[in-house]
This record gives structure tokens, C-alpha cells and sequence, in this order.
């Protein structure tokens, strides 16, 4: 079984790329982030055509998320369960379903824009509210796994340069501390570093030039349960799918299972 997390920055603008990648790829189960559409808008029609079905958990023309699955969708969560709210609004962030053998959770953990910002505050709630969601299913003998865009890059090495990132989001110690938390629950990461190249990066800003200097930072993250993780017979970034014209500011990160 092929599961993959990715955010598309706009599933309207990618999705020539997104039919064309799983059809390549032949991921049978996709979590996506960052739709950016509403759910009236989401492409069920040209999914349907390639053989997946979809559930989503989208609003208008920021956040959103989503389950693309020919594997089956069973038992769909919509949002993040006693999550927080910001600005009065409760953000499309997170869907979680079974798919087959597998039960995923798709997320888009908040930017947190400055460590001083109202919004940093509300991606730390929200990252303890993911963390009391998901431990039942976390401790079940079914495998599991929380993969999307967690926003965290998790340790120091994950980043292109760290002293660039100082005083920014992304690298805080209380950001990582909130991530590290969730392998309370029995969750880890299961891409290992370094994979096929020294790093695995797997977002690179637009702009200077980030992804022609390797500029980027490990962001997209995949964290399973024991029964996911020894499920687990290869992984990759699939950085090919960040080049060309059109392409997210994200790659693809491809996890491969023997269940």
C-alpha cells in the first residue's frame, strides 16, 4: 500500500499535476493540505474518473484539507476534535478516516506567523488538542498514522541553515516540544534522515531561488503508530514533483506499506 502526504497550495492550480502525479506514482491514498477552495469546488468529479473517492474538510479559499483514497473511506472525522478556535473561527485543519487497513489523519498544523503573534499561541493549543485526538487511535493494534503539514521543522538539520531561522516560527523550542509530545501517545516519525541524499527538505519557498540552492526545510512530516511503523518498507521525498513550471512549494512525501 502507497500513502502520501502533500500540500498543494491550491488544489484548483495543481490539480493537472495532482491527477497526473497519482496516476505515476500509483499512491492509493493521498492527505492533502492546503485546498484552498471550498468544498462545492473540490475536483470529487475528476477523481471519481482516475478511481478515488474523496472526503473534505475545506471552506473557502484558505487552509482546507483532505482524504483521497481508492483504498476505501470509512468512519470520516471532520476537523480536529475540542480544537481551538481563532478569531471566532474554527479552521478546516484536519480529517481523519479509515482506508483500508489503515486509519490516517490528513493535517495542516497553523503557521504561528511570529513567535509573538496571537496566532503562535493558537498553533500550540491546536497542536495539544492534535495530541489528545489522536491517542486512542494511536495505542490501537490497527495501523495508524498523523501525516501532513506540521509546520515544525523538527530538529536542527532539518532546516537549510539554522541561524537563518533565528527568531522565527518553525524551529522554537516550545514548537518542538509540542511535536516531540505527540510520541507520547506512541507516535514516530518514520522517515528516517538522511534518506537517498544528505537532505530531505520538503518544502522550499518561491522565492530567491530557494529550491535551486536547496534552501528548504522538513516540514511535511509522517508520524505512525507501532503497527504503522512496522508496516513501513520504504520512504522518499519526491522532489522531482517540486521542479517545473506550476508546482507546489512542496513535494510529496511517499511512504510505502506491507499490509
Amino acid at each position: 500500500m502507497r500513502i502520501a502526504t502533500w500540500n498543494v497550495n491550491s488544489i484548483t492550480a495543481r490539480l493537472p499535476r495532482l491527477l497526473a502525479w497519482l496516476e505515476s506514482s500509483g499512491t492509493d491514498v493521498l492527505c492533502v493540505q492546503e485546498t484552498k477552495c471550498s468544498e462545492e469546488q473540490f475536483p470529487f468529479d475528476e477523481l471519481r474518473e482516475l478511481g478515488y473517492e474523496a472526503a473534505v474538510n475545506a471552506t473557502g479559499r484558505w487552509n482546507g484539507v483532505a482524504l483521497i483514497s481508492r483504498a476505501g473511506l470509512a468512519d470520516i472525522v471532520t476537523g480536529l476534535p475540542a480544537g481551538p478556535e481563532y478569531e471566532g473561527v474554527r479552521e478546516p485543519r484536519a480529517i481523519s478516516a479509515t482506508c483500508g487497513p489503515v486509519r490516517v489523519w490528513s493535517v495542516y498544523v497553523p503557521n504561528g506567523r511570529e513567535p509573538e503573534h496571537a496566532h503562535y499561541a493558537y498553533k500550540l493549543l491546536w497542536l495539544e488538542a492534535l495530541k489528545a485526538a489522536v491517542a486512542s487511535d494511536a495505542a490501537a493494534d490497527r495501523p495508524f498514522a498523523v501525516m501532513g503539514d506540521f509546520n515544525i521543522a523538527p530538529a536542527d538539520e532539518d532546516v537549510w541553515d539554522r541561524s537563518f531561522f533565528e527568531g522565527m516560527t518553525h524551529v522554537t523550542p516550545a514548537e518542538r516540544a509540542a511535536l516531540a509530545s505527540l510520541q507520547e501517545t506512541g507516535l514516530g516519525d518514520v522517515v528516517p534522515r538522511p534518506l537517498k541524499y544528505d537532505h530531505p527538505f520538503t518544502y522550499w519557498d518561491y522565492r530567491q531561488l530557494c529550491f535551486p540552492k536547496n534552501r528548504g526545510m522538513r516540514i511535511d512530516l509522517v508520524y505512525g503508530n507501532a503497527a504503522f511503523s512496522q508496516a513501513v518498507k520504504d520512504s522518499y521525498v519526491d522532489r522531482e514533483e517540486r521542479k517545473g513550471k506550476g508546482a507546489s512549494d512542496h513535494a510529496p512525501v511517499v511512504v510505502d506499506l506491507e499490509v
